[in-house]
């Protein structure tokens, strides 16, 4: 493997979706990826791995940060990590047996990438509604039924993520909001972001042995959304949420209808 070099339009994509990652808490995945392969023409594997391990360096960041602060639910965590790391290793197997660069392995993972893009712009729009119903309607507790269900959204959202490199961030916390509408929406972000970090370690790792990773993407991407995050961190308390999210949304559901209708 050569020394990765630098390429500043790389850099400056990933300078934007890090601004947009610290003042939002989503869009990482799924802006880049689509960046990546709609824009600069990335093959979609190649996009989806360098991605994944580009996702993984930027949530142990903001994980180390909730963890210090005391955000995280580790057993929520664990939970989900029971049902996402069998079914990212049972994807990367099958990506492995059936190929990744065949026309149909990448046209299979264009096109759930952008039904992935499209659940993920719903559940921006309509994250507060379901998280104020979830409130209101607070169930009895069911540790086996909240249990199932959490693995069960882990093991979907680690077939996901293996397969496109997004749903972690949006769909992760809005399942979580319906399932554990008891803990504080910073708790719920906080396990979801340290979830994501041995999802995107194992998929991006497991990427990485199948070929589909590319060194100097990836390090271009870093150098970029590393203070980007922190400067849109900085401004996130000052950001207009409410209009932040739906533009990001219409984004992805424009996004998401092209990468499907392609």
């Amino acid at each position: 493997m050569s020394f990765p070099h630098i390429e500043p339009l790389y850099s400056v994509s990933g300078l934007f979706v890090g601004f947009l990652v610290g003042l939002t808490g989503v869009g990482g995945g799924s802006l880049m990826t689509p960046i990546l392969v709609l824009l600069f023409g990335i093959h979609p594997a190649t996009a989806v791995g360098t991605d994944l391990l580009y996702a993984s360096v930027t949530k142990a960041t903001g994980t180390l940060v909730h963890g210090m602060k005391g955000s995280v639910d580790w057993l929520v965590t664990l939970r989900l990590a029971a049902g996402s790391v069998p079914a990212a290793t049972l994807t990367l197997i099958l990506l492995h047996r059936y190929g990744m660069d065949s026309p149909r392995g990448s046209y299979l993972i264009q096109i759930v990438l952008g039904a992935a893009l499209l659940i993920t712009a719903i559940a921006l729009i309509f994250r507060p509604q379901l998280a104020a119903f979830a409130s209101r309607h607070r169930p009895a507790p069911a540790h086996g039924n909240t249990l199932a269900l959490t693995m069960l959204t882990g093991a979907v959202l680690g077939a996901l993520v293996t397969l496109t490199s997004v749903g972690a961030g949006a769909i992760g916390v809005t399942v979580l909001l319906l399932l554990y509408p008891a803990l504080p929406v910073s708790r719920i972000v906080g396990s979801d972001i340290a979830h994501a970090v041995p999802l995107t370690l194992l998929a991006g790792a497991g990427h990485w042995l199948l070929g589909s990773i590319d060194w100097s993407l990836l390090v271009s991407l870093l150098v970029g959304s590393l203070p980007g995050i922190v400067a849109g961190s900085l401004l996130s308390a000052k950001a207009p949420e409410k209009l932040l999210r739906h533009v990001l949304a219409a984004t992805l559901t424009v996004v998401g209808i092209k990468l499907v209708l392609v």
